[in-house]
């Protein structure tokens, strides 16, 4: 690797070595030795290790909500919003999802995240089922128990075939729709 890194390069490393290796990997020595770099060249971009775990989670957040919702938001038109929802969530980087819960049950800053994207999903959940046609009571109560079941699968590190998986998603949607 040359040193013209970016924030963005060491950002996607280290969501790489978060899946990976926990946060307990996230620093400066080990990152730069994987990027065949200097430690200055992380400083450069980053005050310090604080600054970086901040910067982490932002781009988690960025990664695993904001790029999804536009993603559906995008293809909307096209195909079912919560469908395609339910199938990025629960095809996406789960390794990450667990990763980041871990780092929440032994970090104040990383708990905030996992509350705002918390907040944030279960927020646009509620708002696809409502434009939906569901009553706000009924939306709000469907996107919690979508959304525990999203933890669920997640937390629990079995993938399904893919066959399986399709048929789950099946009935959650159909539960959604109800």
């Amino acid at each position: 690797m040359t040193d013209q890194l970016s924030a963005k390069d060491w950002l996607d490393l280290g969501l790489k070595v978060l899946a990976e290796s926990g946060f307990t990997a996230l620093k400066a020595d080990p990152l730069a030795k994987a990027m065949g770099v200097s430690r200055g060249s992380f400083y450069w971009h980053f005050a310090d290790i604080g600054a970086f775990h901040a910067a982490i989670l932002k781009h988690w957040r960025e990664v695993a909500a904001e790029q999804i919702i536009a993603n559906v938001e995008a293809a909307a038109g096209n195909d079912n919003p919560l469908q395609l929802l339910l199938r990025q969530a629960f095809g996406g980087r789960l390794s990450l999802e667990n990763a980041v819960r871990s780092w929440a049950a032994h970090d104040s800053l990383a708990r905030r995240a996992v509350q705002a994207i918390d907040r944030r999903r279960l927020s646009y959940l509620e708002r696809l089922l409502r434009a939906s046609g569901l009553a706000p009571r009924v939306a709000r109560a469907r996107a919690q128990i979508l959304y525990w079941a999203f933890l669920g699968f997640a937390l629990s590190d079995k993938p399904l075939p893919r066959a399986r998986l399709q048929a789950v998603l099946d009935e959650l949607l159909q539960i959604a729709s109800r």
